[in-house]
């Protein structure tokens, strides 16, 4: 499984949003992009790294960036996922998980031990030309978007 690094180009993709709408990368060329990956929506650690990520996106977008969650499941869960949570982002569906083996973020990792197959929770930022700024793979949930703002030099707004 191919991971990104930085300098690679980022894989184009276009995916649905919680809304059923269609969201390409490319769409934001000339920004700057925060794509992670999540393995599922409404469970502990997905749901404590999306609303770190609402927390931040005052200072995310003050430096630039437009922040993108991608996981399997479908827009119906990620839209119930939005509004109980409040998320200010989008969350785009990749169910055949295509696009996050293109970014490295799906294959095996461990799970209480195990070997498993899975999502592997990651961060990819993405320069305004589309070029790898940093890539990040099996991070904690956990004080991840304070650990990645640190990394960008973003200060809390």
């Amino acid at each position: 499984m191919p991971r990104l690094a930085v300098g690679d180009t980022a894989p184009d993709f276009t995916l649905d949003n919680q809304d059923g709408k269609s969201v390409s990368l490319s769409d934001f060329r000339g920004q700057r992009v925060v794509v992670y990956f999540y393995p599922a929506a409404m469970t502990p650690g997905c749901t404590t790294e999306a609303c770190d990520f609402r927390d931040s996106l005052s200072a995310l977008s003050a430096a630039g960036l437009v922040v993108l969650g991608i996981s399997p499941d479908q827009p119906e869960k990620l839209k119930e996922f939005a509004e109980k949570e409040g998320l200010n982002f989008d969350l785009l569906s990749d169910p055949d998980k295509a696009m996050m083996d293109d970014w490295g973020a799906f294959g095996e990792k461990k799970n209480y031990g195990k070997v498993v197959q899975g999502v592997i929770r990651s961060t990819v930022v993405v320069d305004a030309e589309g070029t790898v700024e940093l890539a990040q793979y099996n991070v904690k949930a956990t004080g991840h978007v304070g650990r990645l703002r640190k990394a960008l030099g973003i200060e809390a707004a």
